[in-house]
């Protein structure tokens, strides 16, 4: 109807009209994703970024984009997903498993049973009464609740890193992004029509090139990391697309890699669009929470509509 009525009253000026704010849109949604960009980084390295010259900054700058070429030494920095976990996954990806099946997969690994009846019993399912055996628990999570609680304990050693200096100083800030992130981007998934396993995944993998930036920026820095909000922007720029390419080197799936790579590009695929939604919830929910911002903050009134503020604040019941 709009374009019928424009047609009528100015025929193509409707249409450079539209483009024009079309291109306006794109432009102030890029503007605020820098923007909650540079304010969660500077929160991130609150105690411990500083004033470094802008040669510095360069030189961290190149050297991460640099490792992003070198897949295998990138994937060094970080500890190997354990195999036991990847066979799992393995296993999971037949969608027509049993729960006997699953129980029996799961039941190798002591320390991973403890973690499934635990999940199980948690905020986040609330089951009517405690669940105690093994195959109660699964039956409770499923299938992807399963892959999704697998996938968050491959990948918690990999940002908990074992390094000292800013990246262990952040990890666990970080860490907490990725959770967060995991779960919002899960919750964002159909109504984009993308995958949910698929979407937590590239929640969980899309800072650990991060991680490795701060390793990178430590020792450059001797011991410090540049605190500058507008290097901020571009660190987590480049550091994800070494996630990417970490992601890649140990065969993630390759919908999974081109989401982190292109996460915010709005021509790239929905899993992209889900991820960078996901990315942006949580950062607004670690905001919130260290209470840099208010619930009223343009960041979340201009930055999320209703579904998506429902789902930042369903983050702040996720335990760590």
């Amino acid at each position: 109807m709009k374009k019928w009525i424009g047609r009528l009253l100015g025929g193509d000026k409707e249409t450079g009209s539209a483009a024009g704010a079309g291109t306006a849109a794109a432009v102030d949604e890029e503007e605020l994703a820098a923007e909650i960009d540079a304010a969660w980084y500077r929160w991130l390295t609150a105690s411990t970024g500083s004033n470094v010259s802008r040669e510095l900054e360069e030189r961290v700058l190149a050297q991460v984009r640099a490792l992003a070429g070198d897949p295998e030494g990138a994937a060094g920095l970080v500890p190997r997903l354990p195999d036991l976990v990847g066979q799992l996954l393995g296993a999971l990806s037949d969608e027509n498993i049993s729960t006997g099946a699953l129980s029996a997969e799961v039941g190798r690994d002591l320390v991973l049973v403890a973690e499934v009846i635990r999940e199980a019993n948690s905020a986040y399912y609330r089951p009517a009464k405690p669940i105690e055996t093994l195959e109660g628990a699964v039956t409770m999570l499923g299938l992807n609740g399963l892959r999704m609680l697998l996938a968050k304990i491959a990948m918690r050693p990999l940002i908990r890193t074992k390094v000292q200096g800013v990246a262990r100083q952040v990890a666990p800030k970080v860490w907490k992004h990725s959770e967060r992130c995991a779960f919002a981007a899960s919750v964002m998934a159909p109504g984009l029509s993308a995958g949910v396993f698929e979407s937590y995944l590239a929640g969980l993998m899309q800072n650990v090139g991060l991680q490795v930036a701060f390793q990178v920026a430590d020792r450059v820095c001797e011991g410090k990391v540049p605190g500058s909000g507008a290097f901020g922007v571009e660190l987590i720029a480049a550091s994800r697309l070494l996630s990417s390419v970490i992601a890649s080197h140990w065969d993630f799936p390759v919908e999974v890699v081109d989401a982190i790579a292109r996460a915010g590009d709005p021509d790239a695929s929905n899993l992209a669009q889900t991820l960078a939604q996901g990315d942006r919830i949580a950062k607004l929910r670690l905001l919130l929470d260290a209470e840099v911002i208010d619930e009223d903050d343009s960041f979340v009134a201009g930055g999320l509509n209703g579904f998506q503020r429902r789902c930042l604040g369903k983050l702040a019941d996720l335990g760590d």
